[in-house]
């Protein structure tokens, strides 16, 4: 689908889809729980509904909408290994590698997009001295052995998907283990997430200098929780309102553990005179809407940094950010794992892509609003990743779009 923007500014108020984030994490602590637990304000995104699907290949009893799931009660099940459709959400595939392994002694785990080609190498290297059976094929990915209690290293600077998912199953296992990280974690407020879903679930985790110690055989208990609204959708409507809209923003947990909550800090910076320097290694998925606000600050420079995993995104998002935005007139230019923006008063029309990544997709649009003609976005669909919402809330705030 193609979606022809006509510049118009925003205004009205809007609330940002559920969290993405603790959603996927109270899922999984659910569909792990013995028992049926209840959650609320669950969003259907293709990621989310890929989080159910698995849960549900895995045992799980779960309502289509995800309100109701009865879990599988951490129990070793039998027979062949669950085939687990990722779609393309590296949080589900990450999470659920260690988590099939605990339950099921592992599974065939597909996907589409550019998900498979994610790297998976800390769990490689994890499993290779465990004799688990690693296996890259076309189209899939086989893992199967046993996981057995004990200790683990971790490096903290790659992605925390990899921490979750193994503190989500070692409390599974028959033995005590430890989780150590071998240099300083990045995306802190992930991890968080991932602690008090485990603490509202019963499980224990005691956290220590440079990692964790977590008790085996622990049990998930059934939870009752609702979903916060997510800051990482919210970053889109900051960096409107940076670039001259008026858009109230509801819904929002002031003492949210998300770390994307520092858009709301980082929009300050962008709407203050100066050159700004943003690090993003605690908030990689903020870029494309930074990006966005810093292009048209007017004659300021803004360097965005820390950004390296962006290049193992749904794109390689330092290149598409930078190949999109150029396209509308932006004067940007990337680094290995920075950007560095040069704002321009405005943008011109064009036809841009979304390049089957949801975030560049809601960057385009906010761009939009400070064209000097119609931008035209090639795969507007992408949205419904994440924000499935995402056009009927634009045009609901006066945008003015056309569905080709």
């Amino acid at each position: 689908m193609k979606i022809r923007i006509t510049p118009a500014p925003l205004r009205g108020r809007i609330t940002p889809p559920p969290s993405k984030s603790q959603a996927h994490r109270l899922i999984l602590a659910a569909a792990l729980a013995e028992g049926e637990s209840r959650l609320q304000n669950v969003a259907l995104s293709q990621d989310i509904a890929a989080t159910l699907g698995c849960m549900r290949a895995l045992g799980a009893q779960a309502a289509s909408d995800g309100s109701v799931v009865r879990g599988i009660g951490g129990r070793r099940t039998a027979g062949e290994l669950p085939r687990l459709d990722c779609g393309e959400s590296g949080s589900t595939l990450r999470f659920l590698i260690p988590v099939a392994l605990a339950v099921a002694g592992g599974g065939r785990f597909v996907g589409r997009g550019r998900l498979l080609e994610r790297p998976q190498d800390p769990y490689e290297a994890l499993f290779a001295q465990r004799g688990i059976r690693f296996v890259r094929r076309s189209g899939e990915i086989v893992i199967e052995g046993t996981l057995q209690s004990g200790e683990f290293a971790l490096a903290g600077n790659i992605s925390s998907q990899f921490v979750t998912g193994l503190l989500y199953a070692l409390p599974l296992l028959e033995g005590d283990s430890t989780l150590t990280l071998t240099t300083p974690l990045e995306s802190r407020g992930y991890v968080d997430m991932t602690l008090e879903a485990l603490r509202n679930s019963g499980i224990t985790v005691t956290e220590g200098p440079n990692g964790w110690f977590i008790p085996g055989n622990q049990r998930y208990q059934p939870i009752c929780a609702a979903v916060e609204s997510d800051y990482s959708q919210a970053g889109f409507f900051c960096a409107a309102n940076v670039l001259g809209a008026q858009v109230e923003i509801g819904g929002l947990n002031p003492d949210s553990l998300q770390g994307d909550r520092i858009i709301l800090d980082f929009c300050a910076q962008l709407a203050q005179p100066g050159e700004a320097v943003l690090d993003v290694r605690e908030c990689p998925d903020l870029v494309p809407p930074l990006a966005a606000a810093a292009a048209l600050r007017g004659g300021e420079i803004t360097r965005i940094v820390g950004a390296a995993r962006l290049r193992m995104k749904e794109s390689d998002r330092l290149e598409t950010v930078t190949a999109q935005l150029s396209a509308l007139g932006a004067d940007i230019a990337e680094g290995p794992d920075f950007l560095t923006i040069r704002g321009v008063d405005s943008l011109h029309g064009g036809r841009v892509s979304a390049c089957n990544d949801h975030r560049i997709a809601m960057m385009l649009a906010v761009a939009a609003m400070r064209a000097d003609g119609a931008v035209v976005i090639d795969g507007a669909e992408c949205v419904a990743k994440s924000y499935p919402d995402f056009w009927a809330d634009y045009e609901a705030l006066g945008g003015k779009i056309e569905r080709i």
